[in-house]
This record gives structure tokens, sequence and C-alpha cells, in this order.
């Protein structure tokens, strides 16, 4: 099935499409519950979020991206709470993040302000993690960035890795 364009300029998804879409998403909940006893709690290292470089490549991965984090979260010890709030800010820090790298050529330096952005957004789990559990937010917060800093470090070496093997815009 070919792209077939819209008469007013949008173009629709094809099965090839969809069936990215539903494998980046798969393999993030397949790494997220795998690795679950580091993916979720106080101290994360959710290696499964290197699959939001992606949207640096294709825009679609924004939603096949947010579509594994729901999943995932489905096995949060939060349950359907994170599974709404953790998925709801993933899509508006992979769209903000996709704006706001829209216009750097500089793939690597893209990826850095990803990760930044990723790290800094963790604001949103701390603050869960404050509500339900009492803890510490400040403390929380930079504790859960870091880790992050260090899922999105490890996850843009493999994506850029890749990227440089498989053309991932398509």
């Amino acid at each position: 099935m070919e792209y077939k364009k819209r008469k007013q300029g949008k173009v629709s998804w094809t099965t090839a499409d969809t069936t990215k879409v539903a494998l980046v998403a798969g393999v993030y909940v397949a790494i997220t519950v795998c690795l679950s006893v580091i993916s979720f709690g106080a101290v994360q290292v959710r290696l499964s979020e290197m699959f939001n470089y992606l949207s640096l490549y294709n825009k679609k991965y924004i939603f096949a991206v947010t579509l594994g984090v729901a999943m995932a979260n489905v096995f949060s010890p939060l349950g359907i709470i994170d599974v709404v709030i953790g998925s709801m800010c993933t899509l508006i820090v992979l769209t903000v993040n996709y704006y706001i790298t829209k216009n750097i050529k500089n793939l690597k330096l893209k990826m850095v302000v990803t990760a930044l952005l990723f790290s800094f957004s963790m604001f949103t789990v701390a603050g869960q993690l404050t509500f339900f559990y009492k803890v510490p937010f400040f403390v929380n917060w930079l504790i859960i960035a870091v880790g992050e800093l260090i899922s999105m470090t490890i996850g843009g070496i493999i994506i850029y890795w890749i990227g440089k093997k498989i053309d991932l815009t398509k």
C-alpha cells in the first residue's frame, strides 16, 4: 500500500507504517517489562526510553513511543494512573521535543537536546511518586532525572549507531 495524499495535504499511513509503529511500541513494552526491576520506582533506568530518539527521524514514532509507554505502564505499581499520566506526559514531551529540534541540523546536537529535555521532564514521574508514596520531590526528581539521562545516553549511542546502518526516517 502506498501513501495517498488527501485533499487537505495530509498523508495517510501505510500498512508498513502501522507495522513499524506496532513494532516499536511492542519492543518498548518488552524491554520495559523484562527490565521492570529498573524500569519502575524511585530509582529508574528505563532503557526503553532510547526509543524517544526515533521521533527525531520520523514524527510517526511519537505515536509509537506514546503507545509503548501506555502499554508498559500497565505493569507499573501505579497502574492506570501511570498509564494515563505517563503516556500523556510522554506525548507532550515528544511533541515539544519534535518542534524544538525540528530546525537543528546536527543530529548529535538534536540528541543532546532530547536527552536533556527528557531528563528535565522527569518531574512528572517524581510528582506521581511524591503524591502517592510521600517521598521528597526534589531528591526524587534528581534521582529519576539522572536515571533518565543514563538511559538516554546509552540509548542515544545505540539509536545513533542503528541510524547509521538502517534508514530510520521511513
